[in-house]
């Protein structure tokens, strides 16, 4: 009977302290706003921006030194590209340096004053592309439409040349290996739908600990005490409380964010439905735990944002997303395995866009898994520390 007794008096406790931080977290507008606002709003502003895809119609200027047939032709056909925009002619490099320093433009042709002479020749030419490197998404738009126009003024000289009597043998001159280029995993080639399942689930971890930590660093500011003032017995219940409140909130944030926001902007989303929630339950658990962890070093309230937000770029990059896993320092890698987001974004990108099953990430889904416990521990020693400061003070 006193088993029975202990684990109904925890239960109580367990729901108390939901109730009690439910009521805590809806009567903070910080918290709300990290909660609730950010999570709905940030990501349609995200998905808004990037939802073209692709650039295009990129600025360039042209410095046609030659001003021949063959010249103009090339002017002509990049112009009619759908990556590239001659915006500005110039007499020199100089004066094309000038506008690409007022940022009027992005790239520059340089066509040299025996370009069409040496074609008429049957002499090897060539034209210099420069490209601001500021932006990688204009420079491939940039290098990747000369390359495509020199290759079909490459394929006319060669027909012209062959002296062929049938289409078929033109066909052959000109591509004697044929093959055919399939885009994986991202069709469009597009810029959101790489980047924004990255983004989606650091939102989710971002957000959690900013929501958490700024709860706490309330609670050390004096501005709130424990809820109701009631004495908890076992900080395992404290967390398992605290985190049931959080997990209900997140449980459909997470469900928006993975789900409705890539098919609001028709972005790549292949995920199994099943696998996906599998995969949510865990990572969202390590992050409520981690941010309760964090939250131990939290004074203030606006330490959780400096802290946060200065972390955000890092994590996306040593994810492995924006840059390959393969090239990430030793180090650095395993300064990743801290933190769930790390974990939580490879699988999800695998799920979401390469439509991997849930066996096909279990690597990244047991670390997760690991973490729940890791952190759950040490959340519990943290509330432990923390409520025995406060009951002493």
């Amino acid at each position: 009977m006193r088993i029975i007794d202990n684990i109904i008096k925890g239960l109580n406790d367990i729901c108390a302290v939901w109730r009690d931080e439910m009521k805590s977290v809806l009567r903070d507008e910080g918290v709300l706003i990290f909660f609730v606002l950010v999570p709905l709003a940030y990501p349609l502003l995200y998905s808004w921006i990037y939802n073209n895809e692709t650039v295009r119609e990129v600025p360039v200027v042209v410095v046609d030194q030659s001003n021949s047939v063959e010249s103009r032709q090339f002017v002509r056909m990049a112009d009619a590209s759908p990556d590239v925009c001659v915006a500005y002619r110039a007499g020199s490099i100089d004066e094309a340096r000038r506008i690409i320093a007022l940022g009027d433009a992005n790239g520059i042709y340089v066509i040299p004053s025996d370009f069409g002479l040496r074609v008429n020749r049957g002499e090897q030419t060539a034209v210099a592309v420069y490209c601001d490197m500021s932006l990688m998404l204009t420079y491939k738009a940039i290098f990747q439409t000369a390359t495509a126009v020199t290759s079909s003024m490459n394929a006319d000289i060669q027909i012209r040349l062959s002296g062929n009597t049938t289409a078929r043998q033109d066909e052959i001159t000109t591509s004697p290996l044929s093959f055919d280029e399939v885009t994986l995993f991202n069709p469009t080639s597009g810029y959101g739908s790489f980047i924004l399942p990255a983004v989606l689930m650091l939102i989710i971890q971002q957000t959690l600990v900013l929501g958490i930590g700024l709860s706490a660093g309330t609670r050390r500011e004096g501005r709130a005490v424990l809820p109701s003032g009631r004495a908890y017995e076992g900080s395992c219940r404290i967390v398992l409380g605290k985190s049931l409140c959080y997990f209900m909130i997140y449980a459909v944030v997470a469900a928006y964010l993975t789900l409705i926001v890539p098919m609001l902007f028709s972005f790549t989303s292949l995920p199994n439905p099943w696998s996906l929630a599998w995969l949510m339950l865990p990572y969202i658990l390590a992050a409520i735990f981690f941010g309760i962890t964090v939250s131990s070093i939290v004074r203030y309230r606006e330490n959780v944002i400096l802290l946060v937000v200065f972390m955000s770029v890092p994590l996306l990059f040593v994810s492995g997303v924006s840059w390959p896993q393969s090239n990430i320092p030793k180090v650095w890698e395993c300064i990743s395995w801290i933190f769930p987001s790390t974990f939580g974004i490879r699988a999800y990108v695998r799920l979401n866009t390469m439509g991997a099953s849930l066996s096909d990430v279990l690597v990244e889904y047991r670390a997760l898994c690991i973490q729940v416990v890791a952190y759950f521990i040490l959340a519990c020693v943290v509330c432990r520390h923390r409520y025995r400061s406060c009951s002493t003070s």
